[in-house]
């Protein structure tokens, strides 16, 4: 983890809900508290170690709602109040660790956690110098709660670390959607204007009101396909299978190119509408771009699409796929769908949907 996980504001559910973990593990001050209250000295030091722990259980409490930042503050304070209990509770003293050891491994930063939680649960160890009476089990006790501090540090540490993973993968996932469909749009308009602009230039001498009529529809698509490039960058676009089997024809007319088209929209399922939409009007662009086609056939069907053309085929490009076709295939991929290309002659590309 880069940054400290815990200066994540109120997503964090140690910084939301973990001064309800602290108070309720505040009871064990009770072992304090009674060595305070049994141990032979002025009631006035009685009080200010009484004092003295209510400061303790209140500082651990804080430090749970700050950021981890702050965290520190709190836990210097837990320190101070449990040293200041010394002089009467003496080697009692070490009941704090837990609390402070705690504290350590879900609230510090990352830089500092690990050490802070080490020298907390180092710490009961002083009490080998005390009494021969001091309790063994307490060993049992303190340090399987901090180990469960440390796991549960870790685990959460391991759980933010997967969402953000998943996080940069979605922002990669839809980065490649957006290439892909700026790739989509810009490709199939770019051949459309440059195949007008052709059959203008040829017009120009022979026919200068058909050749006006083109520059003219040079002049929409190229306002359209800005529109759609807009629309697309900003994720609003979704592609409309009606529109472009109406586009498809006047497009490969446009190149010399007739078109033959079987079924309509009403035979596809509405579910993948919008995904044949889009592999249509890449498909046409690869036709016009490099099969040298003169008859092109759309067959709509309820588990897909078929467009087959009498090109030089699928071969003609040296067998490779370019990013047109790469991103066809990711997208029948991602609808649970096939895409099959075969020639001879000519191709025929095939895309069957669940």
């Amino acid at each position: 983890m880069s940054d400290c996980p815990t200066e994540e504001g109120p997503a964090n559910p140690w910084e939301r809900w973990g001064w309800a973990f602290a108070a309720i593990w505040l009871v064990f001050l009770v072992y304090p508290i009674t060595a305070t209250l049994e141990a032979d000295v002025p009631t006035s030091w009685q009080v200010a170690t009484g004092a003295c722990i209510l400061g303790f259980a209140v500082s651990n409490v804080l430090g749970y709602r700050v950021v981890a930042a702050r965290a520190w503050a709190a836990l210097g304070m837990m320190v101070v109040f449990a040293l200041a209990t010394v002089p009467v509770i003496g080697i009692e003293a070490v009941a704090f660790t837990p609390y402070l050891g705690m504290l350590a491994a879900l609230r510090l930063p990352d830089a500092w956690w690990k050490w802070a939680t080490l020298v907390a649960v180092l710490l009961p160890l002083v009490s080998l110098a005390g009494p021969d009476w001091f309790p063994a089990w307490f060993f049992l006790m303190v340090w399987p709660i901090m180990l469960g501090g440390v796991l549960i540090r870790v685990f959460g540490d391991k759980a933010q670390e997967v969402t953000r993973t998943r996080s940069h993968l979605a922002l990669v996932a839809e980065r490649e959607r957006v290439a892909r469909d700026v790739h989509d749009v810009l490709g199939h308009s770019l051949t459309a204007l440059s195949i007008k602009a052709e059959l203008a230039a040829r017009l120009i001498d022979v026919d200068p009101d058909r050749a006006r009529a083109e520059l003219v529809s040079i002049q929409e698509t190229a306002r359209q396909a800005l529109a759609e490039v807009r629309s697309t960058v900003g994720g609003l676009r979704a592609a409309n299978l009606e529109a472009e089997l109406a586009a498809a024809p006047l497009v490969l007319a446009d190149a010399g190119i007739e078109t033959s088209l079987t079924g309509t929209v009403a035979d596809t399922d509405p579910r993948h509408r919008a995904l044949l939409a889009w592999v249509l009007r890449e498909s046409v662009t690869n036709v016009v771009r490099h099969a040298r086609a003169t008859q092109v056939d759309v067959e709509l069907r309820s588990t897909g699409l078929v467009v087959a053309d009498d090109g030089a085929g699928f071969a003609a490009t040296g067998g490779h796929e370019g990013n047109g076709l790469r991103g066809m295939r990711e997208r029948v991929s991602a609808a649970g769908g096939t895409l099959q290309i075969s020639g001879g002659p000519g191709t025929r590309l095939e895309v069957v949907l669940p």
